[in-house]
């Protein structure tokens, strides 16, 4: 069995603490590690392939790092240049599996859900195992509790003789409406749609091939195409632009014959909102879930966040209060699902704090703007042991570094010299400059900016260890339309 883990995602539900650039699947949100660390640790042990991870470009120095902090090594990291959802993400992975071994088992996840049980995971993991190695495409449904208006809902038919084992999937339910949700909770034999799937990487090529046959070509001839880089895999962009956006669910699962529901009771939530949080978190004796400091006062039912700074809260109930360094949200703990349309107001106003956080983090550390004003900015800069910044120069800004902590190597021009805490230097504007941390433990500075442009763009890299020169050069060769379709071994069929 290969673990195919989907970490393309961006959280915007969970603004502000998920952002573009570092999303909800890369945070400690519930405990020390990061949901797509969690989702790997809990895989079980026995007759489990190092898995495939399915990410965004924009976030595979993350990935990279977060896996390398749990020791873990992938089979591969296929990196998207943009999403275009689930359907031609596992099929990609899907290809670059069945190449080595058609029948091979896909244990589909997504890096951001949250299982409180991990023994009946690994039960329910076992059951769909026997049905997926004949030819099922099995999802993993769970009981609902509540009339829950933000997951989808599958029909299955019900099994006297094993309640929990695989059953056939009926139908497929939009995520309905609150009073829809309530009716199909007193009916019972609903299940909501975990968003986790096993099968046969030649069984679910065979139906995509049949049933999303856009979506199946495009994969296949960006599968010729891709380049490795730093150990990923990249998916060429001039092809993938090209692939119909949908889900496994609409490309494949609903049209199929072959869809087997097993259900799950192992305490499953997709962490798709802060009322999600709130779901799973301890509670105190007013029901109130707090990361952080905060004093409250005669109030219950809330969700607070703020790991910075000390939260004061009186006589007020089911409110959301989520602080970072540059931003505050505060909402009711039913209305929380729309704080996507906040996020999508911002966007269009061109606010960076949906993008990026006042901290940004980096493959060789992490820089903060703690302040700015007319033609100054100032950095704290974190760089780990043994890593160094990219050779480069700018054009419109000078700047400051003072050492606060450690030992820094400073290349300036023709120039290479050491730098102690409380001691400091100078860059010019157009001088080719380099950091480098020589020693075992990080290096802090601070850096002042100046200059008449302070934007992140204002950097011509020279050379870069992590592949960031600029400006970028695509030496590959143009892609050829194939004259002949690849045949992927696909299974014959063997499942009504």
């Amino acid at each position: 069995m290969i673990p195919v883990i989907l970490s393309g995602g961006s959280g915007s539900r969970l603004w502000p603490l998920s952002r573009q650039a570092y999303p909800k699947q890369f945070l400690p949100l519930l405990n020390e590690d990061s949901m797509f660390q969690q989702t790997l640790a809990r895989l079980p042990q026995d007759d489990v392939e190092a898995p495939v991870v399915v990410a965004n470009d924009e976030h595979r120095f993350l990935v990279k790092e977060q896996l390398d902090a749990i020791g873990q090594k992938p089979q591969s990291i296929l990196l998207e240049p943009f999403g275009r959802n689930t359907a031609p993400a596992v099929a990609l992975a899907a290809i670059q599996i069945a190449r080595k071994d058609p029948a091979s088992i896909m244990l589909v996840l997504p890096a951001d859900h949250a299982i409180s049980q991990t023994k009946p995971f690994h039960e329910a993991i076992a059951k769909g195992l026997k049905v997926a190695k004949d030819g099922a495409l099995v999802l993993f449904g769970t009981t609902p509790d509540r009339p829950e208006t933000g997951y989808g809902y599958i029909s299955a038919a019900g099994r006297e003789d094993d309640p929990g084992g695989p059953r056939p999937v009926r139908k497929f339910i939009e995520k309905p409406d609150e009073a829809t949700a309530r009716r199909l909770l007193d009916e019972g034999g609903y299940f909501w749609n975990s968003g986790m799937f096993m099968f046969r990487a030649d069984a679910y090529l065979r139906e995509l091939k049949r049933h999303s046959r856009d979506i199946y070509d495009t994969a296949l001839l960006a599968s010729r195409s891709l380049s490795e880089d730093l150990g990923f895999s990249r998916i060429p962009p001039e092809i993938f632009e090209h692939c119909p956006d949908d889900s496994i669910d609409y490309a494949v699962m609903e049209k199929t014959t072959r869809a087997t529901l097993v259900p799950l009771d192992a305490g499953w939530s997709d962490v798709g909102a802060w009322s999600s949080i709130w779901d799973i978190s301890e509670k105190d004796e007013q029901q109130n879930a707090v990361y952080g400091d905060a004093c409250l006062a005669d109030s219950s039912g809330c969700l607070i966040h703020a790991p910075e700074k000390l939260v004061a809260m009186v006589g007020v109930d089911d409110l959301v209060v989520v602080d970072t360094k540059d931003a505050l949200m505060i909402a009711p703990r039913d209305r929380v699902q729309e704080v996507k349309g906040v996020v999508q107001k911002l966007k269009a106003e061109g606010r960076p704090e949906t993008r990026i956080h006042r901290e940004v983090f980096r493959p060789w550390g992490s820089y903060d703007s703690i302040d700015n004003g007319n033609r100054f900015q100032v950095k704290r800069i974190t760089v780990k042991p043994g890593e160094r910044l990219s050779l480069q120069k700018h054009h419109h800004r000078a700047e400051h570094w003072i050492i606060v902590r450690g030992t820094a190597e400073v290349s300036r021009d023709d120039e290479t010299f050491l730098l102690s805490e409380n001691e400091s230097t100078y860059i010019p504007i157009g001088s080719v400059h380099r950091l480098f941390n020589p020693g075992k433990i990080p290096l802090e500075l601070i850096e002042v900016q100046s200059g008449a442009y302070l934007g992140e763009d204002d950097i011509e890299r020279l050379d870069d260890r992590y592949g960031r020169t600029e400006p970028a050069q695509d030496t590959r060769e143009p892609v050829q339309e194939p004259q002949e379709e690849e045949e992927i071994p696909v299974m014959e069929s063997r499942v009504g």
